[in-house]
């Protein structure tokens, strides 16, 4: 190729590629800036220290405490405040003990249990009784209350039969006591139950003992009495069949004599007795 051959390249070349590609510098990237560029900066720099400056604190450090955290405010350096000495908070005055825990300090200086109800006994407090009463209650003491519900029925520890003399004879608080605490294997249902509706349910295994042991004198004058047996077997049948034991129910835990039934439940003089026979000889002292 000659001379005048590369140099005719290097012109048509050189008129295809625009003016201001061919014409562009790429500063350095550590060069100096312009006069105009550093005047920019510098009243950047100078408008940030003023602007840091003039803040102030205040929404970072507010004269407040936070809880758990300590403060020079006080001589103990403690944030948290102890509680005034006999301050209640709201809505937990609970004034009316009888109707937060069922007993009352009896003579002895023991809890006593009573049969009294804290308020009126109305329809609407039996059927609200009713319907807790068979969500959380029937599974084990079934819905007539007999103490073979469906889960004794598959193995767990026979619950306690209302109709029998014993509970007849425990005073109706005694029923909430044991909802709020609990009583041998059942555990207390102070966390489904409201104290309201833990009368309710008291309330209501009232009436279903009464359903079993009423005589016509509790009738009210008037009022045609119709033996049960006549017809149960048709309109209730689970009245009518008897009410043995299931094999399927287990003994959870030892009965302890000097304890009563449940096994394993705590007793207190309170408590009516209960005579249970030893199935083995106790063993003999130790000399």
């Amino acid at each position: 190729m000659t001379r005048d051959h590369r140099s005719d390249i290097r012109n048509q070349s050189a008129t295809q590629v625009p003016y201001s590609i061919r014409m562009r510098r790429v500063p350095h990237p550590f060069a100096a800036p312009s006069r105009k560029g550093g005047r920019l900066l510098t009243l950047t720099v100078l408008a940030f220290l003023l602007l840091v400056t003039g803040c102030r604190q205040d929404m970072q450090n507010q004269p407040k405490l936070i809880p758990q955290r300590g403060s020079a405010m006080f001589a103990d350096e403690r944030g948290a405040r102890p509680q005034v000495v006999n301050t209640v908070a709201r809505g937990q005055l609970r004034e009316d003990s009888y109707f937060y825990t069922g007993v009352v300090q009896g003579a002895n200086g023991y809890r006593e249990e009573l049969n009294v109800m804290p308020f009126p006994v109305t329809m609407t407090v039996l059927k609200r009784g009713q319907e807790r009463f068979n969500i959380l209650c029937s599974t084990c003491h079934s819905r007539v209350g007999n103490g073979l519900g469906e889960i004794v029925q598959r193995g767990y520890k026979p619950a306690a039969n209302f109709h029998d003399q014993v509970r007849l004879a425990q005073p109706v608080s005694h029923y909430f006591y044991v909802m709020t605490h609990g009583y041998g294997a059942m555990p207390d249902y102070s966390a489904q139950l409201t104290p309201i509706d833990r009368w309710c349910v008291a309330a209501y295994i009232r009436a279903l003992q009464l359903s079993q042991a009423a005589t016509p004198a509790d009738v009210p004058a008037g009022v045609n009495v119709e033996d049960l047996k006549a017809f149960a077997p048709k309109d209730h049948p689970e009245f009518a069949r008897p009410w043995p034991l299931p094999t399927t129910a287990v003994q959870a835990y030892p009965s302890v004599a000097n304890q009563g039934t449940p096994g394993m439940a705590p007793a207190y003089p309170a408590d009516p007795a209960i005579k249970i026979p030893a199935s083995n000889p106790a063993p003999a002292a130790a000399k």
